[in-house]
């Protein structure tokens, strides 16, 4: 019971992860100093996408679950959690294609350089 708690514990984390990853350019806006943990979290998140790897919490939950029983799963945490929610109309018999991943790190770049470009663009107080 108590991996399962911690399996299902890092699905919650890493799901914070990501929505922070993609979304947390928004929060930057209000609070500037948030892109110290932003700006390398976004990095990182785009950087997994672009070489198609697999962040460290995937194995890690995969390791609790088969300490608690339970099965893992093959690939990675978006394509396995996020995708089906997402585009569940979506079937993909080789798995979802590469090049989809890459669209997914070209979006979060280009979203946060947007915000990050009209943070810096601002009027500073003082100046």
């Amino acid at each position: 019971m108590t991996y399962r708690v911690l399996a299902d514990l890092l699905v919650v984390l890493h799901l914070a992860f990501i929505l922070f990853v993609i979304l947390g350019g928004f929060a930057v806006l209000r609070r500037p100093r948030l892109a110290w943990a932003h700006l390398p979290a976004a990095l990182w998140g785009a950087g997994i996408e672009f070489i198609g790897g697999i962040c460290p919490l995937t194995p890690l939950e995969n390791h609790f679950r088969a300490l608690a029983g339970q099965a893992g799963y093959a690939g990675g945490f978006v394509e396995h959690y996020v995708l089906p929610v997402v585009y569940p109309a979506l079937m993909f018999p080789g798995g979802f294609p590469r090049q989809g991943f890459v669209a997914i790190g070209v979006f979060v770049v280009a979203l946060n350089a947007v915000l990050y470009w009209r943070l810096w663009r601002r009027p500073r107080a003082g100046l």
